[in-house]
């Protein structure tokens, strides 16, 4: 059976969309997956063995009609998202069986719970979902060498996301005699990654690098799937972590963490305010205070981190 999946654009959502992936190919068995969707989404299911072909969609509406006849004919297409440019596309598949993911439908539940039952909604199945499943052929680390900190400042939803580098780097300090710091980022958090490196240089912490705007999806995965200890905000990278049950202290501001929480990784520890403004679910904050994150302080997240420790 040949099957066309289109993932979801962010990482964080890719991530989270493995466990339905997994059942959906549990359930046919004998699949031919064609996966499309951005060079992120793409990279984390790849390397999966019932995948045989990948396509990176063009953004460019004109496109999509010539990509779809480009990619054939297929016995199912489930798409992940629900964008507007999504149904054009869905529109122009060769499939005498759609689906398509409406987030209307599912509501208060957590992101991968979401995605599970859309695709039981779709086999009318009763499936549950597993584990986060990220494919890929990783290095082994080296058993005894130096045990690694990840920390990551950045968020691809926006500023109001973000935890600040002050604190970051006053964690990164503390923790730097058991630690060797990995500083993560994407090309846009280049300049707060750099804020936090300069902040350890003026501490004296000199055993970090900074990997901000300089790793491939892949090389992210790889590093952090190797680390010991990972300090996010609600992002891409913590939900990789969780795929590979990273002991994490996970930092949540204007997002429902409910929804968009690690999932099954026992070691996780979430530090958050529960202010009466939260979740606003905004790029910026609305009240221009930005206190859900501007009142979390590195101690809050130390104690976090002990605690994992002790675990």
């Amino acid at each position: 059976m040949k099957i066309l999946i289109e993932l979801p654009s962010w990482l964080g959502d890719t991530v989270m969309s493995t466990p339905s992936i997994d059942n959906l190919i549990s359930h046919y068995q004998d699949v031919e997956i064609t996966l499309i969707g951005s060079l992120v989404s793409i990279e984390v299911l790849r390397n999966h063995p019932k995948v045989v072909k990948t396509f990176v969609i063009s953004k460019r509406y004109r496109f999509l009609m010539n990509f779809a006849k480009q990619l054939g004919r297929f016995d199912i297409f489930f798409s992940f998202r629900g964008s507007f440019r999504s149904k054009l596309l869905k529109l122009c598949i060769s499939s005498n069986n759609k689906f398509q993911f409406d987030h209307n439908l599912y509501k208060n539940l957590h992101q991968v719970e979401k995605y599970n039952n859309f695709i039981n909604d779709c086999l009318n199945t009763n499936l549950s979902p597993g584990y986060l499943n990220v494919n890929l052929s990783l290095s082994v680390k080296d058993i005894g060498s130096v045990s690694f900190l990840g920390i990551n400042p950045g968020a691809s939803y926006g500023e109001s996301k973000q935890w600040y580098p002050e604190e970051f780097s006053e964690v990164a300090a503390e923790l730097s005699n058991k630690f060797n710091i990995l500083i993560f980022g994407g090309p846009s958090e280049i300049q707060i990654a750099d804020e936090i490196e300069n902040l350890l240089i003026k501490k004296g912490i000199f055993n970090y690098q900074n990997l901000a705007g300089k790793t491939s999806v892949v090389d992210l995965i790889n590093h952090i799937s190797k680390l010991d200890l990972f300090i996010s905000g609600d992002s891409g990278p913590m939900h990789l972590a969780a795929s590979f049950k990273v002991p994490t202290v996970a930092i949540f501001g204007p997002t429902k963490d409910n929804e968009t929480s690690q999932w099954r990784n026992e070691k996780s520890i979430i530090v958050k305010k529960d202010l009466e403004c939260q979740p606003c679910m905004k790029r910026q904050c609305p009240l221009g205070h930005h206190n859900c994150m501007k009142l979390i302080t590195a101690k809050d997240v130390l104690k976090a981190v002990n605690s994992l420790i002790v675990k």
